[in-house]
């Protein structure tokens, strides 16, 4: 048999995609509540992403992330999305800036172990990335148009966009 590089990159990039989705899953949360999710996106999903980036762009939004990151996204070979569902855990701690989770809820707060778990799921996901050198970038201009556009479970509140590439040089920094 024989693989084209190509081929061998692209199938190679969707193995650690599926790696990252379970180190992100497996990655630890607050009081052992899973509110992860995650998404692989491929070639015309991909595409529909970038096209919904464009047009928050073009919306006048504040800065020019969401185009200049468009660019990076169109040229994955895969994207994971990583996002989190919103719902306290239970510890009345305060972190939130309400007096307990039960206020926290009624003024449609979110819970910090909502974050702080996300963040923990996405550093977990990005490491197999780098440990399998598959170039990555961590934008929350993908994760933000995910969300917004609904491309990413309905209840996700809040996520992050991870696209993946493997070239001589990695086309997700020295962006313009």
């Amino acid at each position: 048999m024989r693989i084209k590089s190509s081929d061998a990159q692209k199938n190679g990039i969707i193995a650690v995609a599926n790696l990252m989705c379970i180190a992100a899953r497996t990655a630890p949360k607050a009081r052992g509540i899973d509110n992860i999710i995650t998404i692989i996106l491929t070639d015309k999903e991909i595409e529909e992403l970038a096209a919904k980036m464009v047009e928050i762009a073009n919306t006048g939004y504040r800065t020019n992330t969401f185009l200049r990151d468009a660019e990076c996204v169109k040229k994955a070979t895969a994207l994971i999305l990583i996002g989190t569902k919103i719902s306290t855990i239970g510890l009345d701690c305060g972190f939130c800036g309400f007096e307990n989770c039960k206020k926290c809820e009624q003024m449609k707060g979110v819970c910090v172990y909502n974050s702080g778990d996300l963040g923990i799921a996405v550093g977990s996901a990005v490491s197999i990335a780098a440990d399998n050198r598959v170039d990555n970038r961590i934008m929350y201009t993908a994760g933000y148009t995910a969300v917004k556009n609904k491309l990413i479970d309905k209840d996700v509140k809040i996520a992050f966009g991870i696209p993946l590439s493997a070239s001589g040089k990695n086309i997700f920094f020295e962006r313009k």
